[in-house]
C-alpha cells in the first residue's frame, strides 16, 4: 500500500473518530452518484473485527477489536464514494473470537428485510478473520439471492503502520457493486483475492495473505483499478436451509483427535448434550479405536456425527479406515471441521438426521 495512503486514511479516520466523539457520525453514509451515472446501493453492515480495531498499550501488536463503527470505516477511504451509494449500519461491535448464533441470525434478518425492499443492489460485512469462513458458509447455506453478499476484514488494525483494512474495503465494496458479482452465492475478499464462501478457509496466524482455498482456488481476482472473475457466474447448487425462529441453533461439538486420545471427550460432549458430533480426525477423519467406538455408542443414542479431518486440505472418503455405513456415521467431503459444524447444525435444526440424509446434504 502506498505510503501517501496509508498516512491519508489514517488522517481521514481520526477526524472521523473525533467528529464521531463530539456531533456524532449520520448513518446512512451518502455516497454522490457519478454525473450521469446511477450508482449501485450497497449496504455495509459492521460486526466488528481487526478491521475495526485500533492500537493497544498490551505490546507493540497489540489491538482492540471492534472499537471503529462501519460508518467511519467507510467515512475514511478515499474515493470509496465514487463506487456505489452506501449506507453503514453496526450489527455487533466484537472480535469475531465471539461471533455468535444471534449475531448470525441478525445479520439474515437485516440482509432480507434489504434485498425484500428492493433498498440493495449488495451487501458488505465487515468481519474479523477467525470466524469469517464460518460466518460466510453460514450465510450461503441459508440465503436465497443472487445480490453480491461480500465478507471483508483485515489482518491489521485501522490503526496499525500498513493497514490493510482500507484497500480491502474498497475492493469488497467493488465486487459488491459490480452486476458480474450477481448469482455466485456468497464471497469473501481480502488482500485483491476474491473466494467462495464453501472453499475459502482462514490458513495462517498473521500474513495478510492468509485466506485461500486450498480444494478450489480463488473465484477471482479484484484490485483498485479492475475486476477479474476467473469463470462466468454459475447457479449455486447448494439447497437452502430453514433457520428456527429465534436462536440458538442445535447444539454441535467438534472433538479434536490426537495421539493417546480415550473415549472422555466424546463422552463428555453427549453429556453436555451436544445433538451432534464433528470429529477434527487424524489423516483421512480417523480417530483411536476407543474415540470411535464412543463415537459409535453416540451414533446410536441419536448423536448426529460426522467425521471430518485436522489436515488443511484433503477428502474425507467414506468406509476407507471406518466402517461408515455399519457405525452410523456421516463425513464432511471436502469441509473443514469448523464449516461441518455450521453445517450439522443447520441439518438437525431443519430435522435431517438420518445419516443418509445427512451425507446428501453434505454431497450437495
Amino acid at each position: 500500500m502506498p505510503r501517501s495512503f496509508q498516512s491519508n486514511y489514517s488522517v481521514r479516520l481520526f477526524l472521523g473518530l473525533a467528529a464521531a466523539l463530539t456531533i456524532g457520525l449520520a448513518s446512512p453514509v451518502s455516497a454522490q452518484q457519478a454525473s450521469g451515472t446511477a450508482l449501485a446501493r450497497v449496504l455495509v453492515l459492521g460486526t466488528g473485527g481487526t478491521i475495526a480495531g485500533q492500537a493497544s498499550a498490551r505490546a507493540g501488536n497489540a489491538y482492540d477489536s471492534g472499537k471503529v463503527s462501519a460508518a467511519n470505516l467507510v467515512a475514511a477511504i478515499p474515493g470509496i464514494d465514487k463506487l456505489a451509494q452506501m449506507s453503514a449500519e453496526q450489527i455487533s461491535s466484537i472480535g469475531s473470537q465471539d461471533m455468535n448464533d444471534n449475531v448470525w441470525f441478525d445479520l439474515v434478518k437485516r440482509i432480507r428485510a434489504a434485498i425484500d425492499d428492493k433498498e440493495v443492489d449488495g451487501v458488505v460485512i465487515t468481519h474479523g478473520t477467525d470466524t469469517m469462513e464460518e460466518t460466510a458458509f453460514f450465510l450461503q447455506n441459508v440465503l436465497d439471492t443472487d445480490v453480491p453478499i461480500v465478507l471483508v476484514g483485515s489482518m491489521r488494525p485501522s490503526t496499525a503502520i500498513g493497514a490493510d483494512g482500507p484497500a480491502n474495503l474498497y475492493e469488497a465494496m467493488r465486487v459488491a457493486s459490480a452486476p458480474e458479482s450477481r448469482g455466485r452465492g456468497v464471497l469473501v475478499v481480502l488482500n485483491d483475492t476474491i473466494h467462495a464462501a464453501r472453499w475459502v478457509q482462514k490458513t495462517n496466524t498473521t500474513s495478510v495473505e492468509t485466506f485461500r482455498s486450498p480444494e478450489a482456488g480463488p473465484v477471482g481476482y479484484v484490485d483498485t483499478g479492475s475486476l477479474r472473475f476467473l469463470q462466468p457466474a454459475a447457479p449455486v447448487k447448494a439447497a437452502r436451509l430453514k433457520l428456527p425462529d429465534a436462536p440458538p441453533l442445535p447444539r454441535v461439538d467438534i472433538i479434536y483427535s490426537h495421539a493417546n486420545m480415550d473415549a472422555a471427550e466424546v463422552e463428555d460432549a453427549v453429556r453436555r448434550g451436544a445433538k451432534g458430533i464433528v470429529l477434527a480426525g487424524v489423516g483421512d477423519g480417523n480417530s483411536s479405536k476407543g474415540a470411535i467406538d464412543a463415537l459409535a455408542a453416540a451414533a446410536k443414542q441419536g448423536v448426529v456425527v460426522v467425521r471430518s479431518t485436522r489436515v488443511g486440505s484433503g477428502f474425507v472418503n467414506r468406509n476407507v479406515e471406518v466402517e461408515d455405513d455399519k457405525l452410523g456415521f456421516a463425513v464432511s467431503l471436502d469441509l473443514n471441521p469448523q464449516k461441518a459444524r455450521v453445517l450439522l447444525e443447520l441439518l438437525i435444526a431443519n430435522g435431517i438426521t438420518e445419516p443418509s440424509a445427512v451425507q446428501q446434504a453434505f454431497a450437495r
